[in-house]
């Protein structure tokens, strides 16, 4: 296989058809079911997965079979296959998977910007959705097309392109059970929804933290009351759902208090980021948009992270617990509150574990911390989410690595890079009980400032173009 080829090949279906139809499909508001109760009527979802298996319909890929499975009530989704060529052989195959469903609208878009607004600017796509990852049955099948065209040899390719990743891939496991028997012996799981630590380099996630959370509600009172009547007598709601969350994590640290929510993490795993911090440095920290001043000794102080080492960065948001409150509900607008002590305070919490932590276990100690002796005896609820565990790659198998770091020399000049991601993605978890003796190229284009389910997210076309060339050319080193 000539690689430089083969990427001229995928960077022209990029630029000509592939980028054209992104545009197209970030303009359609295709929120997940978790964020749109009314997605069937809406009909979005739908779209944007017919508009994906037209495509995928019209390549011209010898032996494709291409559907839409729909289980009743259950969310669309894109299966396909692709014989071998070459001599490989039916009997492994290489399991592609993606998404096309979106987070909603977030607020904070630059004025020229929007979710649903599609806008190239500096070799960046703008908009909802094509980066997480609308992009992945574009790629999967244009770099098969392309392997075939140049006659390389590969494996057989099937793929499951989802449509409800983003509220948590609740319909996948009823469409992995209906699917197992025509995925054959998966040898490698290629999916293609995850990050980027620079845009330099292939980069392989190792590991996904899990996700545990719910609403907390704290109710003192049946009415607001004259904050000058009732204060100091009538402990305040929001007081008490502080001390209750002062149980979680340490107010001064940030540091998950129980040993429940913690996990060893592993030699290879620090290994890792000690290697991705030496790649990285600062950039660990100074990707996101920090709060700036101009009072500082240099006149540019900002906010500061809870650590400026690389390594420790990167454990820290891929190995170890933190508790965000990521909405709250009873209190008015700033310019309509009046001198009123609130009758209860609500706050959306979303914990994050370690990738070897249960998340069944973790929701129930978390709802016993929440709800056990409250202060005050105040009326406190806990509406627990469901718990995702994390996830951790399997040991990686060598030929792996010896193809990701021959392949990323080959498209990027610089070795792979392999690191752990923040973030939870369910499907990983159901993929690795499901596939045991698979390895997994979990990979993806949400690299620094992307922004991923937050305002003024971009695909990086670029990195897109090299990512589906890599991609293709580990792939064909699979063994038989």
């Amino acid at each position: 296989m000539n690689l430089a080829d083969l990427k001229h090949l995928t960077d022209q279906r990029w630029d000509k058809e592939l980028i054209p139809r992104l545009v197209d499909y970030v303009k359609v508001p295709a929120k997940s079911p978790g964020f749109d109760a009314s997605w069937a009527a809406h009909g979005y979802l739908q779209q944007v997965v017919k508009e994906a298996f037209a495509w995928g319909q019209a390549q011209q890929i010898a032996g494709l079979r291409i559907e839409i499975v729909a289980l009743e009530g259950k969310t669309p989704c894109i299966f396909f296959d692709v014989p071998a060529t070459g001599g490989f052989g039916n009997a492994k195959t290489v399991l592609f998977y993606g998404h096309l469903d979106k987070q909603p609208e977030m607020v904070g878009w630059r004025e020229d910007l929007g979710p649903w607004k599609p806008v190239i600017e500096n070799g960046k796509l703008y908009g909802r959705g094509a980066a997480d990852d609308g992009y992945a049955i574009y790629a999967a099948l244009t770099l098969i097309a392309a392997l075939d065209a140049q006659g390389a040899p590969r494996p057989r390719c099937v793929g499951i392109i989802e449509s409800c990743e983003e509220s948590g891939s609740p319909d996948l496991p009823a469409y992995l059970e209906l699917l197992a028997p025509r995925f054959g012996d998966v040898g490698l799981v290629a999916g293609l929804d995850s990050g980027c630590g620079n845009y330099e380099q292939l980069w392989v996630t190792t590991s996904l933290r899990g996700l545990v959370g719910g609403t907390l509600t704290v109710e003192v009172l049946s009415e607001g009351v004259h904050s000058g009547k009732a204060s100091g007598l009538v402990p305040s709601s929001f007081r008490i759902a502080r001390q209750l969350l002062n149980r979680i994590d340490d107010p001064a640290t940030g540091r998950l208090v129980d040993p429940v929510f913690h996990a060893e993490i592993p030699g290879e795993r620090l290994q890792q980021a000690q290697v991705a911090g030496e790649i990285l440095g600062d950039q660990v920290w100074k990707e996101f948009p920090w709060v700036g001043c101009n009072h500082g000794p240099d006149g540019h102080a900002h906010a500061m992270p809870t650590t400026t080492d690389p390594v420790d960065g990167i454990l820290a948001r891929t190995w170890r617990p933190a508790l965000s409150v990521t909405g709250a509900a009873g209190f008015p607008s700033v310019d309509s509150a009046g001198n009123v002590l609130r009758p209860k305070t609500t706050f959306k919490l979303s914990l994050r574990i370690p990738p070897t932590v249960d998340g069944e276990r973790a929701t129930r100690q978390l709802k016993k911390l929440l709800t056990e002796n409250v202060p005050y005896n105040a009326r406190v609820s806990f509406d627990a989410d469901w718990g995702a565990t994390g996830w951790n790659a399997p040991e990686t198998a060598p030929w792996l690595k010896r193809a990701a770091d021959e392949t990323s020399r080959s498209v990027f000049g610089k070795e792979s890079a392999w690191i752990g991601e923040g973030g939870t993605i369910p499907f990983m978890n159901m993929l690795g009980e499901k596939f045991p003796r698979a390895q997994f190229l979990i990979t993806g284009v949400l690299g620094p400032h992307s922004n991923a389910h937050g305002p003024n997210e971009f695909l990086h076309i670029p990195y897109v173009k090299q990512l589906t060339a890599a991609v293709a050319g580990i792939i064909t080193q699979m063994p038989a």
